[in-house]
C-alpha cells in the first residue's frame, strides 16, 4: 500500500511514511472487509460513513503538513484511523465525532491497534471544539458547503486548515492560512466526501 498507493504517487515524507507502516489499517475495519483494507478504495465503517482511501489521506495530511509542535484538531473521526496517523506526526490531537456509535468504535480500534487514547468529543463537529482552541492546524475528512466560521474562528493566526468544500456532487480540498483578515486560500484536488453535517454544515 505505502510503496504503490503514497510512495509511488509522489508523496516521500518519511514521518508520514513511517506513521502509516506502524498503523495497521486492517484493524480500523470490519474483519470482514479486512481483505480490501490496503487496496485503493474507501471503505464502509458503518452508520452511512466511509473510510477515506490511503491516498486520500495521505494527500490531506501531506497538505495540514503537521508539525511536532502541532494541536491538531481533526473533525469526523469515523473509524479513528487517520487520528492515530496525526497522533504520531503531531504534539497532540483532538478529534470530533458526531455518531455515537463510530465514537465508540474508534476507541476501541485504537485500543486494539496499540494506539494511545485520543481525546474525542461527541458533537457538532461543523462547530469545532471550542474548549481545547486555538489550535494550530485544523483538518475536516467531510464535505461543507462552505468553510465554517467556527472552524477557522478556532485557528491561531497563521494556523491552517485543509477541508473539502462543494456541493453533494463535486467538491475540491481547500487549503486556507487564517490571516488577521480572514485567510488566505487554495485549491486542489477535486474530490468525494461525505457530508458534514452540522449548524455551519449540511443540514441533515
Amino acid at each position: 500500500m505505502v510503496r504503490r498507493q503514497i510512495l509511488g504517487r509522489g508523496i516521500e515524507n518519511p514521518r508520514l511514511l513511517e506513521a502509516f507502516l506502524s498503523t495497521p489499517r486492517h484493524l480500523f475495519v470490519d474483519e470482514a472487509l479486512s481483505e480490501r483494507a490496503y487496496g485503493d478504495a474507501p471503505l464502509p465503517i458503518g452508520c452511512g460513513q466511509t473510510l477515506s482511501g490511503p491516498y486520500i489521506v495521505a494527500r490531506m495530511i501531506t497538505l495540514l503538513a503537521p508539525e511536532r509542535s502541532d494541536q491538531i484538531l481533526e473533525i469526523g473521526t469515523g473509524s479513528g484511523y487517520q487520528a492515530a496517523l496525526l497522533d504520531k506526526l503531531a504534539g497532540s490531537v483532538y478529534t470530533v465525532e458526531r455518531l455515537e456509535p463510530l465514537a465508540k468504535r474508534a476507541r476501541e480500534n485504537w485500543k486494539r491497534a496499540g494506539c494511545a487514547p485520543i481525546p474525542l468529543r461527541v458533537a457538532d463537529g461543523s462547530l469545532g471544539w471550542p474548549a481545547e482552541a486555538p489550535f494550530t492546524a485544523i483538518l475536516v475528512s467531510a464535505a461543507a458547503p462552505t468553510v465554517p466560521h467556527a472552524l477557522l474562528d478556532q485557528l491561531v493566526p497563521g494556523g491552517r486548515m485543509v477541508i473539502p468544500v462543494g456541493d453533494v456532487a463535486r467538491q475540491v480540498i481547500k487549503r486556507l492560512v487564517r490571516t488577521d483578515s480572514g485567510a488566505q486560500v487554495e485549491e486542489f484536488d477535486d474530490c468525494s466526501f461525505v457530508r458534514l453535517v452540522g449548524r455551519q454544515g449540511f443540514d441533515e
